[in-house]
């Protein structure tokens, strides 16, 4: 019996002094962890003509941390699924042709262009944003969704990318985005544009917008704007379909504030409001009626460009609802294309912005990835 005790006892001091000499080890891991961060970044190459560049090897890139070059210790070409949210405009401006195309267009994005294994989630907003259908890979639930869509009220955008990024966030897949479609300027939103680019850049979601404009953009200061078919890193292929390619460079805006040359139609009146409807605020629909958009409703190219490209995607402006097809296919074509690029950083975890750059060594090429980060505390 004393023999058994002694042994017993024995064999508790050797395990006491085995996980006294571990736990050094391990509190060490642990501040290794915390004391290095590792920052993802997905980046997308182009040529001098605005298509893709496949075939980049690791070592064929450089990256900048607050100037700084930085080791690229994890690296990745091939195609990676995704975490996909949909942000969809259902503002009474969207009714008729062009919810109809964007219901067309965004099938044919669902069940065609992206991979079988991408995730994703359905918000719509008008007067206020609602989630629709929650992550999934049913094609199905998120087509039957936007089929049991009816447009209306105003247009809250910038509370729907708010609301939508935790989600975003929560995504399974590593590379994770988000698709906004909207006609019109934010008219109803809390949150505002610096507020979202803010959240925005405290997370890791490549953000993209298309915005359809028959008329005009609105410049960030409320004047207006030539319309714009495509951004400058777009590539031809985004012209309406019944379009011919412009014979010469593009039109350089009138500088403001002089008016634009030429006879000058004025606004549309305002539509008669039907006998025995009650009259209605800017900002709230119609009993009964659909939301009409006004002249000062236009998409703000300006603001759309402050939400996406600082995560590394990219605003999209198009002209009718006809051109979302191409638009949608875009998208999806450059997200099936992208490389990512991990390095550690070793920055303090101050709660400041840190920028980061990454370019090619071939100065034929042009890359596009997030601006930076926070180094959240």
């Amino acid at each position: 019996m004393i023999r058994h005790r002694l042994a017993l006892a024995c064999l508790a001091v050797a395990a006491a002094v085995t996980v006294s000499a571990q736990q050094p080890q391990q509190d060490q891991v642990f501040r290794f962890k915390t004391g290095v961060e590792l920052i993802n970044v997905t980046a997308t190459v182009s040529d001098g003509s605005g298509r893709f560049v496949s075939g980049l090897q690791r070592t064929d890139f450089r990256l900048f941390e607050d100037g700084q070059e930085q080791q690229i210790t994890h690296f990745n070409s091939e195609r990676v699924p995704v975490s996909l949210g949909l942000i969809i405009d259902t503002s009474g401006s969207m009714e008729g042709e062009k919810w109809t195309n964007a219901k067309l267009a965004l099938n044919r994005f669902l069940y065609e262009l992206l991979g079988r294994e991408d995730e994703l989630f359905l918000y719509r907003f008008d007067n206020q944003p609602e989630l629709v259908e929650e992550w999934t890979t049913d094609r199905d639930r998120i087509a039957n969704g936007l089929a049991r869509i009816r447009p209306r009220g105003a247009t809250s955008l910038y509370d729907a990318v708010a609301e939508a990024l935790p989600l975003a966030q929560t995504g399974r897949h590593r590379k994770k985005a988000l698709v906004v479609i909207s006609d019109g300027n934010d008219t109803n939103s809390r949150v505002t544009v610096l507020q979202l680019r803010q959240l925005i850049r405290e997370s890791e979601v490549l953000v993209y917008a298309i915005g359809i404009d028959s008329q005009g953009i609105t410049s960030s200061n409320g004047r207006y704007a030539p319309p714009i078919v495509a951004p400058p890193d777009s590539s031809p292929p985004y012209l309406p379909p019944t379009s011919q390619p412009p014979t010469q460079g593009p039109r350089l805006p009138v500088p403001l504030p002089f008016p634009i040359p030429g006879p000058q139609k004025p606004p549309p009146a305002p539509p008669k409001p039907t006998p025995g409807t009650p009259p209605t605020t800017p900002g709230s629909p119609p009993s009964g009626k659909s939301y009409s958009q006004g002249r000062d409703e236009r998409v703000n190219v300006a603001a759309l460009r402050d939400i996406t490209d600082d995560s590394g995607g990219r605003t999209e402006i198009v002209r009718t609802g006809r051109d979302l097809d191409p638009a949608t296919a875009s998208v999806a074509d450059e997200l099936s294309k992208q490389y990512y690029l991990g390095y550690p950083s070793q920055g303090k975890r101050d709660g400041q912005w840190h920028t980061i750059r990454v370019e090619a060594r071939d100065g034929r090429y042009l890359v596009r990835a997030r601006r930076g980060y926070v180094a959240t505390p």
